[in-house]
């Protein structure tokens, strides 16, 4: 999926082949390298792409889903009926494409947080460029998991819970905890990614140095 997120800096050349004049150059490319990788983690594109993936989810789910209580709950004629399953089919085609990019976006993460710490333990000196740390960017992260953490738990929940026959379909239900679920996986990954990239962002602002903690984050 072609992005225009702030590109990633290649890796640091290996020891044989570094050249810089001084510790100044190094620790100058060193911080330049590890704010852009930083950006790329949890900046306003990525950020824009982790919540255009939440809409096609949910856009992809909703059309199956209405495509499915539409079925069970509705009469209709043959032709109706056949329009309505082809809709809820164009949804589920959908999904596994929305959840793809899901994933791709969580592998590109992993990639620019390995090349984050790869610059970083160049030097043992903290990490002074405030793209790493970007609090404000952070908090919004933590803030829009939680919330997604809890709206998707609700309808997981409370739905079924008030769930009544004749009046709540199942079909209905499924499709409630289908949304929520979606809502509560979503929101779980920004939940572990911003407090794994504080983490990161804390030590390496202290010590400079990656250490055990930045290695375990994900």
């Amino acid at each position: 999926m072609p992005s225009r997120t702030t590109p990633l800096p290649p890796p640091p050349p290996p020891p044989s082949l570094r050249s810089w004049p001084d510790e100044g150059a190094r620790r100058a490319d060193r911080e330049r390298a590890v704010g852009e990788a930083g950006a790329r983690l949890v900046g306003v594109r990525r950020l824009g792409t982790y919540l255009l993936m939440l809409l096609a989810l949910q856009a992809a789910w909703g059309v199956f889903g209405l495509g499915l209580v539409s079925l069970v709950d509705g009469a209709m004629d043959p032709l109706t009926a056949l329009a309505v399953i082809l809709v809820a089919a164009l949804g589920l085609v959908g999904l596994p494409v929305a959840v793809w990019g899901v994933v791709e976006g969580v592998r590109r993460d992993r990639v620019a947080r390995a090349r984050l710490l790869e610059w970083a333990a160049l030097d043992p000196a903290p990490v002074r460029d405030p793209r790493l740390r970007a609090p404000g960017l952070s908090l919004l992260w933590l803030l829009l998991g939680f919330v997604q953490c809890a709206a998707g738990l609700w309808l997981c929940f409370a739905v079924p819970a008030a769930a009544r026959p004749g009046s709540t379909t199942f079909a209905e239900v499924v499709f409630a905890m289908g949304a929520g679920m979606i809502l509560w996986i979503n929101g779980l990954l920004g939940l572990v990614k911003a407090a794994g990239h504080y983490r990161v962002a804390i030590r390496l602002g202290a010590t400079g140095r990656p250490g055990a903690a930045g290695r375990k984050t994900g």
